[in-house]
C-alpha cells in the first residue's frame, strides 16, 4: 500500500531516501531548514554529490511525487534524517533530533508512523524522541507507532546499498517494527531484521565503532612498521589472506559523519567501560598530527623545510564531496603549526571552505616542494607525474592513502613516501 511520507532532513541520507520512496510510488514531502537547499531541490539542483542522485531527483520532481519546503505537512509516515554530530566536548549534539521531533508534532494523527533514521546514542528514541512526540496526545505504540531504522550506506554508493543492504528495524513494539518493515520493502531487497529500538540504536553504533577500532589498530601497525622497516600495506595484505582476519587500512585520520563520531556516543554513555573505544578514538584523532609531523620530517631531510606543501584531497573519502569531520582540515592546521605553507585542492569540492583551498590544481602545485595525498580520489591516482613535476620546485610526494603507482612516480624522479614507510622516520 502506497503511503504519504514526510522526510525531515534533506542531506546526504534524507534526500536519497526521499527520492527512492518517490520513485517507488509514494508521495513524498521533503523538509529542510536550509532554504537555499530547498529551493535548489525544487528546481532539480543538487547541494550534495552522489552517484545517480540527479537522475532520480529529476524523476521524483517531474512526476509530481515529491515536493519540498521548509515546513512539514500531514502524512502517513514521518522519517527523521537529521544530523547528530559531536560537540567540542565530544558529547552528542541532540538539538537537531529534538527540533525535528518537535516540528512534526502539530501534524501527527492517529495511525501515523515515525521513523528515526539518524545514527544516535542508544536510548535516544526513548529519552529524546518519544518525550517530544507525547505532546501530540497520541498513545505511543497503539495510536502513534515509532521505530529506529538506521541508514547503513556509504557515500558514493548510496543507492546501490539502500537497495541491497539488510536493514535493521527497531520498533517500540512489534506493530511499529512490522509497519516499518512493510514501508522499506518498497525498494529494499536486503533482509529486514526486526528488534527493539534501543538494540537497533546500539547495533548501528557498534558497526561504526568496530571499524574505528580496527582502523586504530591499522594506524598503530603503520607506526610500528615504519620504525622496524616493514611495508605496512604489504604486511596487512598478507595478513588478510588468513580466513578470520580483516585488518583495515591506515590513513591520515578518520572522517565522515559516522566512524569519527559514533564511538563517542558509547564513551559518553559509559566512559568507565569504553576503554578500548576511547583509546581508539584518541589514536585516530592523533593521526593528523602524526601526518603533519611526518611531512615536516620529510621536507627537513630533503632540505626544503621552508617550501610549500600541496595537499591533495579535502573530502573524508575518495570520489565524494563530503568534508564532514574530514581529517584533512586537522592535517592542514597541524602543518601550519609546523610553519609549513599549505595550498589544498579537491576536484569534488567547488566552494572554498578554508583559506588554504584553491580551485585549480596547478595553483596548489605551483612551486610546491612536496605533495601530500590525503584523499584517494580517482583523479589523483591518474595524475601524470612528469606533468606534475613541471609545476613543482622539488620532486617529493607523501601518499597517506597508498593510492598512487609508486613505481611510476619513482620513474619520474620523485622521492616517494608512503604512510607506514621506514623512509619517513
Amino acid at each position: 500500500m502506497k503511503k504519504s511520507i514526510c522526510v525531515v532532513g534533506l542531506g546526504y541520507i534524507g534526500l536519497p531516501t526521499s527520492v527512492m520512496f518517490a520513485n517507488h510510488g509514494h508521495r513524498v514531502h521533503g523538509v529542510d531548514i536550509n532554504e537555499k537547499a530547498v529551493e535548489g531541490i525544487r528546481n532539480k539542483k543538487l547541494h550534495i554529490e552522489e552517484n545517480g542522485l540527479q537522475e532520480r531527483l529529476n524523476e521524483a520532481i517531474d512526476s509530481g511525487m515529491m515536493t519540498v519546503s521548509t515546513t512539514p505537512e500531514k502524512a502517513d509516515v514521518y522519517i527523521l534524517a537529521v544530523p547528530s554530530p559531536i560537540k567540542a566536548d565530544k558529547t552528542a549534539e541532540m538539538k537537531y533530533i529534538e527540533s525535528a521531533s518537535e516540528s512534526i508534532v502539530p501534524y501527527l494523527e492517529k495511525g501515523n508512523l515515525v521513523v528515526l533514521e539518524s545514527t544516535v546514542p542508544p536510548r535516544t528514541v526513548q529519552d529524546v524522541v518519544i518525550p517530544k512526540l507525547i505532546a501530540s496526545g497520541l498513545e505511543i505504540g497503539t495510536e502513534l507507532y515509532v521505530s529506529h531504522s538506521p541508514e547503513r550506506v556509504i557515500p558514493g554508493r548510496v543507492f546501490e546499498e539502500l537497495i541491497s543492504n539488510d536493514r535493521i528495524i527497531g520498533g517500540v513494539n512489534e506493530v511499529s517494527s512490522q509497519m516499518t518493515s512493510d514501508l522499506y520493502r518498497s525498494f529494499v531487497k536486503g533482509q529486514m531484521h526486526e528488534t527493539d529500538d534501543t538494540t537497533a540504536e546500539l547495533v548501528k553504533v557498534m558497526e561504526n565503532t568496530y571499524r574505528d577500532v580496527n582502523i586504530a589498530f591499522a594506524n598503530e601497525l603503520a607506526k610500528i612498521s615504519g620504525e622496524i622497516g616493514v611495508d605496512v600495506w604489504e604486511a596487512i595484505r598478507l595478513a588478510n589472506f588468513h580466513p578470520r582476519v580483516n585488518i583495515h587500512q591506515p590513513g591520515p585520520g578518520v572522517g565522515g559523519h559516522c566512524i569519527a563520531v559514533d564511538p563517542w556516543f558509547l564513551v559518553e554513555l559509559k566512559p568507565e567501560l569504553a576503554q578500548i573505544i576511547h583509546l581508539s578514538r584518541q589514536t585516530n584523532d592523533g593521526m593528523p598530527a602524526y601526518t603533519a609531523k611526518t611531512t615536516k620530517n620529510i621536507v627537513k631531510q630533503a632540505g626544503t623545510e621552508n617550501g610549500k606543501v600541496a595537499v591533495l584531497g579535502l573530502a573524508f573519502k575518495g570520489n565524494i564531496d563530503d568534508m564532514r569531520e574530514s581529517p584533512s582540515i586537522d592535517v592542514i592546521n597541524e602543518m601550519k603549526a609546523h610553519e609549513l605553507v599549505v595550498k589544498a585542492y579537491d576536484p569534488h569540492i567547488h566552494v572554498n571552505n578554508i583559506p588554504e583551498q584553491v580551485q585549480n590544481m596547478d595553483d596548489a602545485l605551483a612551486d610546491a616542494s612536496i605533495i601530500v595525498v590525503l584523499t584517494n580520489h580517482d583523479e589523483f591516482k591518474e595524475l601524470n607525474p612528469e606533468k606534475v613535476a613541471e609545476k613543482m620546485s622539488a620532486r617529493i610526494i607523501f601518499d597517506t592513502k597508498n593510492c598512487i603507482d609508486r613505481l611510476k612516480w619513482e620513474a619520474a624522479g620523485f622521492e616517494v613516501h608512503i604512510l607506514g614507510d621506514a623512509k619517513n622516520q
